[in-house]
């Protein structure tokens, strides 16, 4: 993302949905001097926890900001570019959030979007779900809701980016490789990243947890190594866009 984004000395960066914050804080250095980075999110608690992290790496030149990506605070044509990792698909008004992003953009400058191909390509993150589905546990989800999937399909990830005004110059696919120590390191960062997850676990009995996991866990035992470790395929697609 970043060396697609071509960060230069001066420019001011907005973030979206930074979270804790590292994209945006390795950008930092390659504005400098005279830069500024915005590392925003719409969760205040996702806020301090980059704040915090800022100041254990003694970042200057950040400003932090609570941030509705779909109604910004910000004037037009006031950022040089914008970055949003895994985010815009999560937006529930993702269109208008888009839209936000052409808007803030000076006229020629750059946006880079990551969001993830489909569910299919990356079963790191959709064995449980797959479970409970196959158990009837929940039922399948709609890909029109917010979602990590939300935008995996190729035409309407163009279709938003264009509707809000930006020309594509650039998607490339990304592969990426998720590891763990073991399937036991696996289901706690399942259950601590899965929204869905957690809250069905939390109405499930012992015994429905316990098969649930069984289920999961059989869909990713192709990945595991013989020493127990797994490290499972997956792959991301990143959009490189300038504003009009």
């Amino acid at each position: 993302m970043i060396e697609l984004l071509e960060p230069a000395p001066g420019q001011r960066v907005l973030e979206l949905a930074a979270g804790p914050g590292e994209t945006g804080f390795r950008v930092l250095p390659r504005i400098q001097p005279g830069g500024e980075l915005l590392s925003t999110d719409a969760a205040p608690e996702m806020v301090e926890v980059a704040r915090r992290h800022a100041d254990e790496l003694g970042l200057t030149n950040v400003r932090f900001a609570i941030e509705d990506a779909a109604d910004l605070s910000l004037e037009d044509d006031t950022v040089d570019a914008v970055l949003c990792r895994f985010g815009l698909m999560l937006v529930p008004e993702m269109g208008r959030a888009a839209a936000e992003i052409g808007r803030v953009l000076r006229p020629g400058c750059r946006a880079v979007l990551s969001v993830w191909a489909s569910s299919r390509l990356n079963p790191w993150m959709t064995a449980s779900g797959r479970a409970a589905i196959e158990l009837g546990l929940t039922d399948p989800p709609d890909h029109d809701a917010p979602g990590p999937f939300r935008l995996s399909g190729d035409e309407r990830l163009r279709s938003v980016v264009l509707a809000a005004g930006l020309e594509i110059e650039r998607v490339e696919d990304v592969p990426v490789a998720w590891a763990a120590s073991s399937l036991d390191e696996w289901w706690e960062t399942a259950r601590d990243t899965s929204r869905m997850l957690t809250i069905l676990l939390e109405r499930l009995s012992a015994n429905e947890a316990r098969e649930l996991r069984a289920r999961a866990e059989s869909h990713l035992l192709e990945y595991v190594a013989d020493d127990g470790s797994i490290a499972v395929p997956g792959l991301a697609r990143v959009v490189a866009a300038t504003a009009a």
